[in-house]
């Protein structure tokens, strides 16, 4: 009689923490050394032969940056990597249903191998570009055109550009708190903030099992800490290539909802949960490289940054504006824009006023960055960069209003002012295409409209439910 587990009996690949670590940082630095097609060749030879893994999820995000993950098997996969469609019909912002299939290809370089506990044995993880099925890419699919952008400047000027977000978010009490907001709102897991959360309650231990899986991952994090606000938490992670950079925003918000659903609570990455304290944002540290030397740095420069990064700014600051609902794009984040929790909603450039919408941190010559502040955890972390490299490289350049001497503009100050600003744009279609404008701004539209016009003193159910992080199908047919 066979006495086996059912655990044996499956005998699905997982691996240690630390053995992950070393596989994911080597993985990292193989995609930096090798072509497309030999990561290819090494990684379908790989899972071959590799007997203990059970499918291969590809990743993806829409256009307002939701993840989307397809479970593959693994031998399913290898006959058809030519022909990887899926209904695109049923992503938001993508095709309408008379032209709904799409395709996914493979991007080799982005293996992770996950830890087990977290997303399940026997599974690694790679993220996938969207094609038209003509095999063209996919306009909307931003992460595609922030990685043929990123390719095209390498090519052409062998400009590198890097980045990386420090993302903030709230554990919540209960599971899919924010799907139930509507029964008894959010409830703070713990009061402490930076100097009150004790080791071993419960939000040090979420932030000390996210960290390890982020570790594992090869995220290369800095430090882990509890944020300002009550139940706040942030983990910082290094530097990375800008599209590596935005999978790592998806990755995060991934762990950190995994983990809590574990404890049985939420994590939730909604801008402004709570009235009266500070926000989440996700500040965007961002540089460009060429031949090894950063283009942001100069010892002699104002701030010790470069033309370059000047040029950058100032582009940056005049489109602001234009641009704020990419970089805030849901209701609940404009009252995240508020002046009295450090609201970074003005639209100047300082070394020391975290008021300013663009920061610039004290560095050296390695580390001289910009830090774009007004972002918020719920943008899509692939639009935004390329939004911000668009911007930099193509925008127009006034010096008008760029630091605390002249007299104080403001971002927006609700979603449908941003929706308007964003709608008057020519430079927004020139650089996202008028049918990529049009559907991002039609869906925010959408969940601008379920709303009150203003924001008043309390969240309100509707920001909550209806918005593209929390929203499902039922939700939004209860309107």
């Amino acid at each position: 009689m066979n006495t086996k587990t059912a655990a044996e009996l499956k005998s699905f690949l997982e691996i240690p923490y630390d053995e992950l670590e070393d596989m994911n940082l080597k993985a990292a630095q193989r995609a930096e050394q090798a072509g497309a097609q030999d990561l290819e060749q090494e990684y379908t030879a790989w899972l071959k032969k590799e007997k203990h893994i059970k499918a291969v999820t590809l990743c993806f995000s829409d256009i307002e940056g939701r993840l989307h993950m397809l479970d593959y098997d693994k031998k399913f996969l290898l006959g058809s990597l030519g022909n990887l469609t899926f209904d695109g019909s049923s992503i938001r912002g993508f095709t309408p249903q008379h032209e709904s299939d799409l395709r996914l290809a493979l991007d080799w370089s982005s293996i992770r191998y996950f830890p087990a506990d977290v997303i399940g044995a026997g599974k690694v993880i790679f993220f996938a570009s969207v094609l038209n099925s003509d095999r063209t890419p996919y306009q909307s699919d931003f992460r595609g055109m922030l990685k043929s952008l990123t390719e095209r400047l390498k090519k052409t000027e062998d400009i590198t550009a890097y980045a990386a977000c420090e993302i903030e978010g709230f554990l919540v009490e209960g599971q899919n708190a924010e799907q139930r907001y509507g029964e008894h709102g959010l409830n703070l897991i713990s009061t402490g903030g930076y100097y009150h959360s004790l080791p071993m309650d419960p939000l040090r231990q979420f932030i000390d099992k996210s960290a390890e899986a982020q570790r594992a991952l090869g995220f290369k994090n800095e430090k882990d800490h509890p944020e300002v606000a009550p139940s706040q938490f942030e983990m910082n992670f290094s530097y990375a290539e800008a599209v590596r950079a935005a999978d790592q925003v998806q990755l995060y918000k991934l762990i950190c909802r995994q983990v809590a659903r574990s404890m049985g609570h939420t994590a939730t990455f909604l801008p402004k949960p709570f009235v009266g304290i500070n926000g989440s944002g996700m500040h965007t540290n961002s540089s460009l490289s060429k031949n090894g030397r950063n283009m942001f740095y100069d010892t002699k420069g104002k701030d010790g940054l470069s033309d370059t990064a000047w040029d950058f700014i100032l582009k940056l600051l005049n489109h602001a504006p234009e641009i704020c609902l990419v970089f805030n794009p849901s209701v609940n984040a404009y009252r995240r824009l508020d002046p009295h929790f450090e609201a970074p909603n003005q639209i100047k450039v300082s070394a020391v006023d975290r008021g300013a919408m663009i920061r610039i941190p004290m560095a050296n010559e390695k580390t001289a960055r910009i830090e774009l502040r007004s972002v918020a955890p719920d943008a899509n972390p692939y639009l935004v960069l390329y939004t911000m490299l668009k911007t930099g490289f193509q925008g127009e350049r006034v010096e008008k209003n760029a630091t605390t001497g002249d007299r104080a503009r403001f971002l927006p100050s609700s979603i449908s002012d941003a929706i308007a600003l964003f709608n008057e744009s020519k430079f927004v279609a020139d650089i996202l295409g008028e049918d990529s404008k049009r559907k991002y701004s039609n869906f925010k539209q959408l969940v601008a409209d379920r709303s009150p016009k203003e924001l008043g003193t309390m969240v309100k159910t509707s920001e909550i439910l209806f918005h593209h992080e929390v929203t499902n199908q039922m939700l939004w047919n209860r309107f």
